[in-house]
């Protein structure tokens, strides 16, 4: 079984948030003897799986954009081929949905898209996208109300409406 980056972000993100603890996306890329990377390396995965997702998280929390109105009557975005060669149509689907919804503005898709883009896998399906916005939306201050409301979409198998 090949372990990909995210792997080893779901790992740091269910196990330090689980536990209340420093959240991965703010911490910054560890040391050689960091305990951090003993306790990832003693849960199985490589060093240089270990290093690819603190890079991730390094290009995630380089960029935030400043929180924008979202304007979910704004232009249609249309995805590259790369992108849909990558992003399955659920996973497409799902983040149009997100930006029509108001939960991402245009900045946040775009980021989202880049750090799907950036996994190691050659498919990102809808459980991955989703693993991803999460991520994303709790690196972007003021995007508490959004974070909250996907952290209860990870779980369905239907989105709710958003009100």
């Amino acid at each position: 079984m090949k372990v990909s980056i995210l792997d080893v972000l779901l790992y740091l993100f269910e196990h330090y948030f689980a536990a209340g603890d420093t959240p991965p996306i703010a911490l910054a890329a560890p040391g050689r003897n960091d305990p951090l990377i003993g306790e990832l390396q003693h849960a199985g995965f490589s060093p240089a799986e270990i290093r690819n997702a603190f890079d991730w998280l390094d290009a995630l929390a380089s960029r935030r954009p400043a929180a924008q109105p979202t304007n979910p009557s704004g232009p249609i975005r249309v995805f590259h081929s790369s992108e849909l060669d990558k992003l399955d149509i659920e996973a497409r689907g799902f983040l149009l949905y997100l930006e029509q919804q108001g939960v991402l503005g245009a900045e946040q898709r775009e980021l989202v898209l880049d750090r799907a883009l950036a996994l190691d896998q050659d498919e990102v399906d809808l459980d991955d996208l989703k693993w991803v916005v999460l991520m994303v939306l709790f690196n972007q201050p003021g995007s508490e109300a959004a974070y909250a409301w996907m952290e209860t979409q990870m779980y369905l198998d239907e989105p709710e409406p958003v009100h």
